[in-house]
C-alpha cells in the first residue's frame, strides 16, 4: 500500500494529557497474554487481576473504568502522581490498543478522520512532535484486528 495519505509519516508526541484514556464509557480490550503481563506488572495472579481490574464483554476482556470529573477513566490512569499529567500505571505492560494510539485504522483512514480524532479526543499530541515514519505507522496500524 504505497498510496497511504500519510506516506510521508505523521507527527505525534504524547503529552500525557490522559484524553485517550477517558471519555464516554468504552472498552480497553486486551488479550489473554496482555492480561497475564498486566497482572504480573501489578503483582497479582491472573484471576485476581481479572476480578479486580477487568470485565468480561461479549467479544473479550476489557479493563474497567471509573467515573471521574473527566469522564470514564481507565482504572490504571493516574492523575495524582505527576502534577498536571495523567500517566498510565501499566505503561510498560499496557495493552496493544493503548500502545498503538493514535495509529488505529479508523483514525488514519483519511486526513478527515485524523483531524476528527484530533478534535474529538481531543489529542494535543497529534500533529506535533517527532515525525513517525510510515513503516512504524503501518506496524502499529496492523497490530490491532
Amino acid at each position: 500500500m504505497a498510496d497511504e495519505w500519510y506516506a510521508d509519516g505523521l507527527r505525534f508526541q504524547c503529552t500525557q494529557c490522559g484524553n485517550c484514556c477517558t471519555g464516554p464509557e468504552g472498552a480497553v480490550w486486551f488479550t489473554e497474554e496482555e492480561g497475564r503481563r498486566m497482572a504480573d506488572r501489578v503483582g497479582l495472579d491472573e484471576a485476581t487481576f481479572l476480578r479486580r481490574h477487568a470485565r468480561r464483554l461479549a467479544p473479550g476482556w476489557s479493563l474497567k473504568e471509573r467515573k471521574t470529573a473527566y469522564g470514564y477513566d481507565c482504572v490504571f490512569l493516574d492523575r495524582d502522581t505527576v502534577p498536571g499529567k495523567a500517566v498510565c500505571g501499566l505503561y510498560d505492560a499496557r495493552p496493544t490498543q493503548c500502545r498503538t494510539w493514535p495509529f488505529w485504522k479508523e483514525v488514519i483512514e483519511s486526513p478527515g478522520a485524523w483531524e476528527a480524532a484530533k478534535r474529538t479526543t481531543p489529542c494535543p499530541g497529534m500533529g506535533k512532535g517527532a515525525l513517525v515514519p510510515i513503516e512504524s505507522i503501518r506496524i502499529q496500524r496492523d497490530a490491532l484486528p
